[in-house]
């Protein structure tokens, strides 16, 4: 019986690292998602597809007993304790396709390992393992792009899942590139009512001011010349506004104030990333006849060397 590749489904090669797999199912994920294909029927299939594959793939283990047993992994755990209690029953190609050899003997002993038996003692779950990964399964991950400022803040999103609900959900403030935010019992419904887990994955938005260095902040502030010679205040942009920073008389262009405390916030708990102000001295334009004396007289004072 021929099975889903989900290598193939995804794009990628059996051998694709973790971080390949990840920007394989990204890039299909925004491209079939329902909200960008609405009322289209094979994106949402496709989408399905997409997702189902990723959830497998993505967990090492799980992922290991795919290339063996293609799909049915699930059962990964079962066919091994029944081939160490019999004789080989069956030839697995890993990717999908399985075909087996029983006896009347193999078939009654698989199908009671499988499937509980009649000597299966009430209460006692048979799949521990299978429940586990079933579980898992019903997990959803989804892609949520955000600017640096929604994740200096925090915002919320309007999500549609593919079973027609719709769910407003919260980015904590913190996040990053990457960050995955595990939102309970969100996730899909199994056959017994149970959900899964709904996973947020995060991708911040390059900002054209700010630069993000793990919680900390880099900017540039333009000083004026005077200002960086003979000292003042200039205003500092940060994600909620601006901030007074004082210079010193004699600053050097390039050189970097360290604002403690008014970078990115951690994510998870109430300590924050510093603010780092890089000095871009401006010098000035347009000058009038009398400032271009006095600069002439600077000039005969501190003469080039």
């Amino acid at each position: 019986m021929a099975g889903k590749d989900y290598y193939s489904i995804l794009g990628v090669k059996r051998d694709a690292s973790e971080r390949e797999l990840k920007q394989a199912y990204r890039r299909l994920a925004r491209k079939y998602h329902p909200d960008v294909n609405p009322g289209d029927s094979s994106a949402e299939a496709k989408f399905k597809e997409i997702n189902e594959a990723y959830e497998v793939l993505s967990d090492p283990e799980n992922r290991r007993k795919y290339d063996q047993f293609g799909e049915r992994w699930q059962h990964a755990d079962q066919f091994a304790r029944a081939g160490r209690q019999q004789a080989p029953f069956g030839d697995f190609s890993p990717g999908g396709g399985t075909s087996f050899h029983f006896t009347g003997d193999d078939l009654g002993s698989l199908f009671g390992d499988l499937f509980g038996g009649f000597g299966a003692q009430a209460g006692q779950p048979r799949f521990t393992e299978d429940i586990r990964a079933s579980k898992k399964a019903l997990d959803i991950e989804y892609p949520v792009e955000a600017t640096l400022e929604e994740a200096y803040h925090g915002a919320s999103r309007l999500l549609s899942f593919e079973d027609g609900r719709r769910l407003e959900v919260k980015i904590p403030p913190g996040v990053k590139d990457g960050s995955r935010v595990r939102i309970s019992g969100k996730g899909r419904q199994g056959r017994r009512g149970a959900r899964g887990n709904l996973y947020l994955v995060l991708s911040v938005k390059p900002h054209p001011m700010f630069q993000r260095s793990g919680d900390d902040l880099h900017v540039e502030v333009k000083v004026p010349l005077v200002v960086a010679m003979l000292g003042g205040e200039v205003q500092v942009p940060f994600p909620k506004g601006k901030l007074a920073l004082k210079v010193p008389p004699e600053t050097q262009n390039g050189r970097v104030f360290r604002l403690a405390g008014r970078g990115m916030p951690h994510l998870g708990n109430s300590s924050r990333g510093d603010l780092l102000a890089k000095v871009n001295v401006t010098l000035p334009t347009s000058l009038s006849a009398k400032e271009k004396e006095l600069f002439k007289q600077l000039g005969e004072l501190r003469p080039a060397r």
